[in-house]
């Protein structure tokens, strides 16, 4: 598959490559997986998407398989545990905002049933399939990733702004940003 079109941003090497053509952009509506994406998307704030991926399973093994029922009862001495670990972003204000994220998904889905519902009914359930001719097409926000991260806000999450909402629903799906080039878009 490396004679095939892709969306410019992931051409730097395999990794990326991989993510392009095996997830980005593919809807997920698994609640344990657009928690891991949050997750991700949270430590990505003011840093390369790219940063992250490559520190994925660090992460995965450090938050306990992104499992949201244990990193909600995380207590000080795991925070100072993951404060130490330098195969993650050992930002304190990251790792609490991740706890106090996971606290706030369970009562999402108490609430709506599931985090799935509740994220997935801001796109009537499906993908909004965006038709970009470049990259530079591709916003950092949308009027809707601002009222997404408005109302997320509300329910109690942090680290939630536009950018970060946006770059979510692009990983989980909720919208298809892939360039009318791009295979993936070709294969939709």
């Amino acid at each position: 598959m490396n004679n095939i079109t892709r969306c410019g941003w992931c051409e730097k090497d395999d990794l990326y490559k991989n993510y392009h053509d095996y997830e980005w952009g593919i809807p997920v509506y698994d609640d344990a997986k657009l928690f891991e994406f949050l997750v991700l998307e949270t430590f990505q704030a003011g840093l390369s998407w790219y940063t992250i991926l490559s520190k994925r399973e660090n992460f995965r093994k450090a938050f306990d398989d992104f499992d949201y029922t244990k990193i909600k009862n995380y207590k000080e001495e795991k925070v100072q545990e993951l404060l130490l670990n330098s195969g993650i972003i050992r930002n304190q204000l990251k790792i609490r905002a991740t706890i106090h994220n996971a606290i706030a998904f369970v009562k999402v889905q108490e609430e709506f049933g599931s985090f799935s519902k509740y994220i997935w009914d801001f796109v009537g359930g499906k993908p909004i399939q965006n038709f970009r001719k470049s990259i530079h097409d591709i916003p950092s926000t949308t009027p809707l990733s601002d009222k997404i991260s408005k109302n997320l806000k509300s329910q109690g999450f942090k680290f939630v702004g536009s950018t970060v909402v946006y770059a979510h629903m692009q990983a989980t799906g909720m919208v298809n940003d892939h360039v009318k080039d791009c295979w993936k878009m070709k294969e939709e």
